[in-house]
């Protein structure tokens, strides 16, 4: 199993964090293995896209609600890291209270 758990949309509340807010929240490791997905499907070119972070941040985005690690940006990032067998993914982690 890559992931915790596939789930459909974000159970926590709005976190109202734009790209500059989530910009000042330094990365760390997490597992693979934690992560909740809020989306269940993906677009296949953008996971063999090597460029597909180019415009974007580098680091996934992961918000810690009620225990649980929920992977709100990054899923093609997680299932590459997946594929070449990583078991850890570099991510901006955000703690709300719930």
């Amino acid at each position: 199993m890559i992931f915790k758990r596939v789930g459909v949309g974000r159970p926590y509340p709005d976190h109202g964090l734009t790209s500059k807010g989530w910009a000042a929240v330094p990365p760390r490791q997490v597992r693979l293995d934690q992560l909740v997905t809020t989306k269940d499907t993906l677009q296949l070119s953008s996971l063999l896209d090597e460029d597909s972070t180019f415009f974007g941040d580098l680091f996934a985005h992961v918000v810690l609600w009620r225990g649980d690690y929920y992977l709100e940006d990054g899923l093609h990032r997680a299932l590459r890291a997946a594929l070449q067998q990583r078991n850890v993914l570099h991510a901006r982690v955000i703690r709300m209270e719930g």
